[in-house]
């Protein structure tokens, strides 16, 4: 009887919820409505893309002129030479930009070669550019937060160091925040998956992985939506460099447990071999995926219940969309570091495997 007389309030305010909505569609709303929508979509699509520039906002004037605040950044191309310009020739994907007799313009952010001034972009039937594309070494928008979060960690433990060998190994500053987080991934990560006499090794690569991915989610919470983690290609490196220190890590008992599992009948170990083998790659793509998928859900999520707030249109659906969003970057803050902590237990355990030592009697 509890359980239902809870439910009562939440189906109301639901139900009232769809009957304003309901009321506003029916009075010739339905088409912008529509419009708007597809509005959310592509700004949603557009923050979970890399760029060439930081475009803090945007406005479109009276005259129906896009203006864009925000900064380029430089572009790097390898097209029968080295061509280096900045992105502001683009204008935002909406000019060609000429380079030394070249041509390119942006298309779903990324940069093609084109005919002349006025060239334009040629598809296949399945929608694919086919124009020729230069090698592309740019400073987007993700790669400058790599570099902005590399002189971020420099400082950090480079000032931690410095407090250390002041003070006799007491820390002060930034110390006193970080010894905590760094106490924690030694004592609670690195020993209890490696071990107490092999752990030291693996310590500068866990805490680096272990800071990177923090970091970087919690700037992937800002308005500028530099969102590093949500591309694929960062967290395939990161799984990769996990996969090669793992894989040279491994003693002989480590590959004797994958080729020729002690203690298993012949037959069995001829069919178990293969897939002993096929889970040292599934591992670091399971590290992948996860910390990939977690990030772009959240942020698609997130911004879906932000732009309820422009669809409702209404009292409750506005305010009610904002303390959804609200609760949610909260717990994303909560996401941020619970994703840089199951990446950096995951690496320490396929470590610890690489490494530990059987008695066979």
């Amino acid at each position: 009887m509890r359980r239902k007389i809870a439910l009562k309030p939440i189906t109301l305010l639901l139900l009232l919820l769809t009957f304003v909505s309901y009321g506003k569609e029916q009075h010739g709303h339905g088409e912008a409505k529509t419009d708007k929508k597809s509005e959310v979509d592509a700004f949603i699509a557009h923050h979970l893309k890399d760029s060439y520039d930081f475009n803090l906002f945007s406005w479109t004037t009276e005259e129906g002129v896009e203006k864009h605040f925000g900064f380029p950044l430089p572009v790097i191309l390898w097209d029968n030479g080295l061509k280096v310009f900045s992105s502001s020739k683009f204008h935002h994907g909406e000019e060609v930009a000429e380079v030394g007799g070249s041509y390119y313009k942006l298309h779903h952010s990324k940069i093609y070669k084109v005919d002349g001034p006025n060239g334009e972009i040629v598809e296949d039937e399945h929608h694919h550019a086919v124009n020729e594309k230069p090698l592309d070494f740019s400073i987007t928008k993700n790669v400058a937060l790599i570099i902005m979060v590399f002189a971020i960690m420099f400082f950090m433990f480079s000032k931690m160091a410095k407090s250390y060998k002041k003070n006799n190994g007491m820390p002060k500053g930034m110390g006193r925040f970080l010894e905590p987080i760094v106490l924690y991934v030694r004592d609670e990560i690195a020993i209890p998956n490696i071990g107490e006499k092999k752990y030291k090794k693996y310590m500068s690569y866990l805490l680096t992985v272990f800071f990177f991915v923090w970091i970087v989610n919690l700037f992937g919470l800002v308005p500028i939506g530099m969102n590093v983690t949500n591309n694929i290609a960062v967290t395939l490196c990161l799984a990769l460099i996990t996969y090669v220190i793992t894989t040279f890590s491994g003693n002989k008992d480590y590959w004797k447990h994958i080729f020729w599992m002690p203690g298993v009948p012949v037959p069995m170990k001829i069919i178990l071999a293969p897939i002993e083998l096929l889970g040292t790659f599934i591992k670091p793509f399971a590290l992948m995926i996860r910390l990939y998928a977690n990030i772009t859900a959240g942020h698609v999520v997130l911004m879906s219940i932000i732009g309820l707030g422009f669809l409702a249109k209404n009292f409750i659906g506005t305010p009610l969309s904002l303390v959804l969003a609200f609760v949610l970057s909260i717990l994303e803050l909560l996401v941020a570091a619970l994703q840089a902590y199951i990446f950096t237990v995951l690496s320490a355990l396929y470590f610890g495997m690489a490494v530990e030592e059987h008695d066979h009697h």
